[in-house]
């Protein structure tokens, strides 16, 4: 890897000099993974690239999906900002690939096409119940927190005392700290004013994150955990006896999943000290865990409408190490609660009939970056691999992509010796189609007067939720 980087031209067999028609690569989607493998063809090779992005607005999950009281994450959309105005990179937002221009328009286009759009999709329950009110996707509860266009109608009705999250990962522990956090803290983040608003008058005081499998296989992060354990007005409710037996097994443990297990047992089950028993009693509010049980059937209300509860299997564990797997034990538990909400994981959907996928996976089929069976086509991120890891993952990965490509440049493999149009090719087809895109330069427009609209609320931005106030604002 270092080799590719730290000289490019002669391992890519590429000049870093930009040559009169230097080979062009479009990338699809201006989410984290869009920008990285962008990033890496810009600096180390003479390729140039246009990123096109369904949104008026970049960033992808960056902006939609990182918690607002997590703004040190958001720093690398300064490192996307310099990527995005390196001279031989272009920004394309309110463009959707797929619809406005198909995925063969831009392989005549372009020498190279990438495929980083992400996961747009949601994997469900399966259950009876899960469309009944009162039950969300994660996915789309952190849109609405976080003023994704298309989750600003959620309105989650928050009068209900108990949520129960179903998953334990960080995206699971977004949520309950969304749900639980003092509103004087969530009032100095980006998080939409109408999320705020609605938060600031929710009932729920008690929040309940549900897993299949036990202690040991928790999928959150130390750092996610301990924000939980830290945060301001709650307190830890969790059963001692699902830690039977957990204490015994820490030495065996690798460094982080031991380190992760402790933090997890102090806050269950040891007896805390005085400052930390005064913040217990003093809170109004209470998470925990609940461990090897899984969704049967989200119970309604009389009328039928919506959630009022939801019934639990209840497993045990088989195996050991990687190969445990959690089994019914045939017992059932009921939880009265009027918030349900399905952080089991994102899932990418297909963008066009041209583009192989494989739904059961829900993946692009590919070999290290190299769509199967289609020249010129690749892809990176979550649509590459699935939707998991964090956004340090992502960079790897579609760095990852982006060598792949150069070294195919480099073999001959793919061929950069014809001429094409490139952008100026697409965007004849687009104005046509009376599609308007949306340059870098009219998003930072944008990004100035949420800004704007933030300072005047105390706030570092107010987003805004409309696309077409979004495009207004580009085009003034």
């Amino acid at each position: 890897r270092d080799e590719v980087i730290d000289n490019p031209a002669r391992v890519c067999g590429l000049s870093t000099s930009t040559p009169a028609s230097s080979p062009k690569v479009c990338i699809v989607g201006g989410g984290p993974a869009g920008f990285y493998t962008a990033q890496h063809l810009v600096k180390v090779s003479d390729v140039s690239v246009d990123i096109y992005e369904r949104l008026p607005v970049p960033f992808g999950l960056v902006r939609f999906g990182v918690a607002p009281d997590h703004p040190e994450v958001k720093n690398v959309i300064n490192t996307f900002t310099q990527t995005a105005q390196h001279a031989r990179c272009s920004f394309h937002g309110n463009v959707r690939v797929g619809k406005d221009v198909t995925v063969e328009e831009l392989q005549e286009a372009y020498h190279a096409v990438v495929l980083s759009y992400g996961a747009e999709g949601n994997r469900t329950m399966g259950v009876p119940g899960e469309d009944l009110a009162g039950v969300y996707s994660a996915k789309d509860f952190v849109g609405w927190y976080n003023g994704l266009p298309r989750n600003r109608e959620l309105r989650p009705d928050l009068s209900c005392e108990t949520a129960v999250i179903l998953g334990q990962g960080n995206v699971a522990l977004d949520v309950a700290r969304m749900l639980l956090s003092p509103v004087d803290i969530l009032k100095k983040t980006d998080i939409t004013q109408h999320a705020l608003d609605a938060l600031a008058e929710s009932s729920v005081r008690r929040v309940l994150i549900v897993g299949r499998r036990g202690p040991l296989q928790v999928a959150c992060t130390i750092k996610e955990l301990r924000e939980m354990v830290n945060l301001p007005g709650t307190r830890p409710e969790m059963e001692a006896s699902e830690f039977e037996g957990i204490a015994e097994t820490l030495k065996s443990l690798a460094r982080p999943r031991k380190r992760l297990t402790e933090l997890l047992l102090k806050a269950a089950i040891e007896t805390p000290g005085e400052e930390e028993l005064e913040k217990r009693n003093r809170a109004e509010r209470a998470w925990g865990f609940r461990f090897l049980r899984r969704p049967l059937e989200v119970l309604p209300s009389t009328d039928l409408i919506r959630a009022a509860g939801i019934r639990l299997a209840v497993n045990r564990l088989e195996g050991d190490g990687e190969g445990v797997r959690a089994v019914a034990t045939g017992e059932v538990e009921d939880v009265e609660c009027g918030l349900v909400i399905s952080s089991i994981g994102y899932k990418s959907l297909p963008i066009d009939p041209a583009v192989p996928f494989d739904t059961r996976k829900a993946i692009i089929p590919n070999t290290m970056g190299r769509v199967q069976q289609t020249a010129g086509l690749y892809c990176s991120g979550w649509v590459k691999r699935g939707p998991t890891g964090v956004i340090a993952t992502t960079m790897n990965d579609s760095f990852d992509t982006a060598r792949t490509l150069l070294q195919d440049i480099g073999k001959g493999t793919l061929d950069v010796s014809t001429v094409k149009p490139g952008s100026q090719g697409v965007s004849a087809l687009l104005e046509k189609r009376g599609v308007k895109p949306v340059s870098f330069s009219d998003w930072e427009k944008i990004d100035s007067e949420e800004t704007r609209r933030g300072e005047t609320r105390g706030k570092p931005r107010e987003k805004m939720l409309d696309v077409g106030e979004m495009l207004q604002v580009a085009r003034a």
